[in-house]
């Protein structure tokens, strides 16, 4: 992909961490410490799906508005693990939402893992192991199936 091109993430969020996002008005997102590879090469315009982890679910689209920073001092997203307790979320962005889906309304993620080509990897029975880890890159096309899917279900 050239520099010009938007890349297109899907973030990985629990439902707690998703609704911190949603609390501080889609202004900003934060990424696991050991995703310092992945949130230096995100920049303004790059697309972002949210996938909701417990509810295998896709619930909005963003827009990356800022290269990534480094905050420690203002901690606002929690892991749930032993392995990652303490986790800060130091990587963050700036962001502003495209689209937004009440828990009513969200995107189950099966059917629309089952066409991705980000997740023929994986056995279809297993396809949720394509969804664990905070940060994946996907392709514009695999974007553009979950998107329709959240335009659709917003309307």
């Amino acid at each position: 992909m050239s520099d010009s091109s938007p890349n297109h993430w899907i973030i990985v969020s629990s439902p707690d961490n998703w609704q911190k996002t949603i609390d501080r008005e889609f202004t900003i997102h934060g990424f696991k410490s050991r995703q310092r590879k992945k949130a230096e090469q995100m920049k303004a315009g790059d697309k972002i799906v949210s996938y909701i982890t417990g509810e295998k679910a896709f619930g909005g689209v963003l827009t990356i508005t800022s290269p990534y920073f480094e905050e420690h001092d203002n901690p606002i997203w929690v892991s749930d693990g032993k392995k990652s307790g303490g986790e800060d979320y130091p990587f963050r962005v700036r962001i502003e939402k495209d689209i937004w889906l009440p828990a009513s309304d969200r995107v189950a993620a099966q059917p629309l893992a089952l066409e991705m080509e980000y997740t023929k990897r994986w056995p279809e029975k297993n396809w949720t192991l394509a969804f664990q880890g905070n940060v994946h890159l996907i392709t514009a096309s695999d974007y553009t199936i979950i998107r329709t899917a959240i335009d659709e279900s917003a309307t």
